[in-house]
């Protein structure tokens, strides 16, 4: 997982938001990253979709806040999309972050912030 050797993999890891640590998943492959959050009831911490500027929401269960990060994960902008959506391409963006919809608020992630990510088994819990 996480930023090995210059190239993302999928896996777990953790995210690092100002003072908190949260349970990661990276989605890094073309099937990873087209799979996202689709099925799913929600989602414990975040998911980090690596090398894309954009995401949708369509066929999605609950709404998201999207972080759109640029390559050294800056945070650029955040939204909260609710299902059947198309979000706005970001042309610095490199990197998207999801989590559920309110969460982004509650972590205090808003544009300017950087966000760690760190690979290996989520630490926090």
């Amino acid at each position: 997982m996480g930023k090995l050797s210059g190239k993302w993999e999928d896996g777990p890891g953790t995210l690092a938001v100002a003072a908190l640590e949260l349970p990661l998943e990276v989605a890094a492959s073309y099937r990873a990253r087209r799979r996202g959050l689709l099925g799913r009831d929600g989602i414990a911490g975040a998911l980090l979709i690596t090398r894309t500027n954009s995401v949708h929401t369509f066929g999605m269960r609950f709404a998201i806040d999207v972080a759109y990060l640029d390559r050294s994960l800056r945070v650029l902008s955040v939204v909260t999309m609710r299902p059947g959506r198309l979000g706005m391409v970001g042309p610095r963006g490199r990197h998207v972050l999801e989590a559920e919809a309110g969460a982004m608020t509650g972590w205090g992630l808003r544009p300017g912030a950087r966000v760690i990510v760190t690979a290996g088994p989520n630490r926090a819990g």
